[in-house]
């Protein structure tokens, strides 16, 4: 039976020949992540009256939500997890600093194509841009992992998005979901597996592929895998001396859709309040003035996205009428940024600049919005109350136009820069 890369790698942790769509399989995972969400997953975890962790050494926890701690609920729970991390002995623990589970996780080297990874947040669909089959669960699911190192799933259905020509100046791969979200809309890949692929996706760097699989949440999909290749294999043996095998769909695999994107028309994209799928070009939204733009966040936090808003940002001054936070992704990218000179560049402009983590992105501390404000966010979700105010407004873009909105104070076409 011919088959899909979701199909291959779940067959293979579930210990079956094939699968197909639909089927419900008991799988074991290399990776269970979790981050500041473990306290509540170790009290589900203490029900099932389990003395130890089954898989210590497959499991990942990562503080990075409210970090530092915002209040003392907050760092009662942290404390919490690192007595849980010694008691259990735990290896992969990553404390305060580190950076955003999903870039710790591949920074770490923990994982790579054809493996399975099932975690404590949404947006664990982002490990997908290395070819593994990565998946957002429950935290109750996650306690039962940690009890006994298996999970059943469904195995999707899944769609091949093939990505063609090449993406313009200042156009990013979050222009591209933005607009592919707009044409399938929030709910067109509900429990689905998107495939990335062609020359297109193979032009792009990893932090691009990253940025389509975490989207890939935002469209409902249960996974987003990024067809893996020789720039994969390269980027982990920088991290990593363990082997990966890439898994690719069969050439007759059976797709429940298919859609072709090309690159080259693609344009600056926001995506307006409250959905993800509120689509509309920067360039007709320049009326909307702002309090505030964050980049940052599992989405556009990385080094490349930190360059990109530098250079659009070089010799010029942020307006007075609002403020930048500029979140690295992860603590190796804040170093990276320092060294280079892009954290000073930022800061010149006016910027910001925050520890590594998640800042603002779920509203509970650094950076919460005021009723009436209005943010210009590189993050992920938009809907009403996501920043700490249900009274607020959140627009999503790249981080160029960001960078260009941050200078002009209203929502701004990148091109206007060129």
């Amino acid at each position: 039976m011919s088959s899909t890369i979701a199909e291959k790698i779940l067959a293979k942790k579930a210990g079956l020949n094939e699968v197909e769509s639909g089927q419900i399989v008991t799988v074991e995972p290399d990776v269970v992540l979790s981050h500041d969400n473990s306290a509540a997953i170790i009290g589900h975890f203490k029900k099932l009256e389990v003395d130890r962790v089954a898989i210590p050494e497959r499991m990942a926890i990562i503080l990075d939500h409210v970090v530092p701690a915002a209040k003392e609920s907050d760092a009662i729970n942290h404390q919490i997890i690192r007595n849980f991390v010694r008691e259990q002995r735990i290896p992969n623990f990553f404390d305060v600093g580190r950076g955003i589970c999903h870039q710790v996780l591949p920074e770490e080297g923990l994982y790579g194509p054809g493996s399975l990874v099932l975690g404590a947040d949404s947006h664990t669909t982002t490990h997908g841009a290395f070819g593994a089959f990565a998946a957002g669960i429950g935290r109750s699911e996650v306690a039962v992992l940690w009890a006994t190192g298996k999970l059943w799933l469904k195995v999707p259905e899944s769609f091949k998005f093939n990505l063609i020509g090449k993406l313009p100046k200042w156009i990013t791969p979050k222009d591209l979901t933005l607009t592919i979200m707009g044409e399938i809309r929030a709910d067109g890949a509900i429990y689905k597996c998107v495939e990335f692929c062609g020359e297109g996706l193979h032009n792009m760097s990893i932090a691009g592929r990253m940025v389509l699989s975490n989207l890939s949440a935002e469209m409902g999909a249960k996974a987003g895998i990024c067809h893996p290749d020789d720039k994969t294999i390269q980027w982990l043996k920088s991290r990593t001396d363990r082997q990966f095998e890439p898994v690719l769909p069969d050439d007759d695999a059976e797709y429940e859709g298919e859609l072709t994107f090309d690159l080259s028309e693609v344009k600056a994209s926001i995506a307006m309040p409250h959905t993800v799928d509120n689509f509309e070009l920067a360039r007709n939204l320049c009326d909307i003035e702002l309090n505030q733009v964050l980049i940052g966040t599992c989405t556009n936090g990385r080094i490349e996205d930190l360059h990109l808003a530098a250079q659009v940002l070089k010799g010029r001054k942020i307006s007075s009428n609002l403020r930048l936070l500029v979140f690295p992704a992860s603590r190796e990218i804040y170093i990276e940024a320092s060294r280079d000179g892009t954290l000073a560049a930022l800061a010149e402009s006016g910027a910001t600049i925050m520890n590594p983590g998640c800042g603002p992105c779920l509203g509970a501390h650094q950076g919460v919005m005021a009723p009436g404000e209005i943010t210009l966010s590189t993050a992920n979700r938009n809907f009403k109350g996501r920043m700490g105010c249900n009274k607020a407004e959140i627009y999503l873009g790249s981080p160029s136009t960001a960078a260009a909105s941050a200078i002009t104070g209203h929502i701004t076409d990148p091109a206007e820069f060129i």
